[in-house]
């Protein structure tokens, strides 16, 4: 493919990186990235990607906008109280940019149609808000061998992984099962901090862009942390389980399943 005058001047700070450069910003633009959920999380992170130029994003989310998302969700307003999310972020990251054909997916995953959903598409990202899907959404990518990157917020803080199946860890490496009903409070109990979302958004978008690139050093077998109070991060090292019900040589877990939503819904 060769690069319109348009296209120049709009990736001009990307070409310009040795790290980038014309073939890398090709790699952006024949991308394709799932994004599940067009929330707190996957507003930030499909906007950085859409205005990279990722050629093909997919977003896939099931609820409508109400007023409490806008708080933090920034692909949507005012105006489009009502409108199914998916809808809502397909015409903002379109609009940011023309060379990005966003796949609106208006469904809850399901262990069914998740595995043909994600084969077309080179990386997966979670912005999930749920432990259910969570949990479906890794298994998929370990079985299916898709790189995976996965975010979580709540009140101040969040955290950010990259899993590649074969080279590292999975999240069932981090909590191998679901947490038990009110366990962990959700974000319509316990709250969270509008901007935080776009912190840990942003992180997911550079761990894809680090991915698409092959540069870089992605957060495999590591978590990152977040304290927005503290305005600290720590890492921490995520080793391989050898017994992961899921990612291990002789894994227990080779099918998949859906979890009940009583496991514990987190609203992000």
């Amino acid at each position: 493919m060769e690069f319109t005058d348009e296209q120049i001047h709009r990736y001009s700070r990307h070409i310009i990186l040795p790290e980038v450069g014309g073939k890398g910003q090709k790699k952006i633009l024949q991308a394709r990235v799932l994004i599940v959920g067009a929330g707190g999380l996957g507003c930030p992170v499909g906007y950085y990607l859409a205005a990279a130029g990722v050629g093909t994003i997919g977003i896939v989310d099931n609820d409508t906008i109400e007023l409490s998302n806008l708080q933090r969700q920034i692909a949507h307003n005012t105006e489009r109280l009502g409108m199914p999310k998916a809808d809502s972020a397909k015409m903002t990251f379109e609009a940011l940019n023309p060379d990005v054909t966003v796949h609106a997916i208006k469904e809850r995953l399901n262990k069914d149609m998740i595995m043909d959903l994600i084969k077309d598409y080179d990386i997966v990202v979670d912005g999930s808000d749920n432990f259910p899907t969570r949990y479906l959404v890794n298994d998929a990518c370990v079985m299916a061998g898709k790189p995976l990157v996965s975010g979580a917020i709540l009140r101040f803080e969040g955290q950010v992984t990259t899993i590649i199946p074969g080279e590292g860890h999975c999240y069932r490496c981090l909590f191998e099962e679901p947490p038990p009903p009110g366990l962990v409070p959700s974000c319509q109990e316990a709250g969270v901090l509008g901007a935080l979302c776009g912190v840990i958004g942003s992180l997911q978008a550079m761990e894809v862009l680090k991915l698409i690139l092959g540069k870089g050093q992605p957060l495999k077998n590591q978590l990152l942390m977040y304290n927005a109070f503290e305005s600290s991060f720590r890492k921490v090292k995520v080793p391989r389980n050898p017994d992961c019900p899921v990612c291990s040589d002789n894994p227990r877990i080779t099918e998949l399943q859906d979890y009940e939503a009583e496991y514990c819904q987190m609203r992000f």
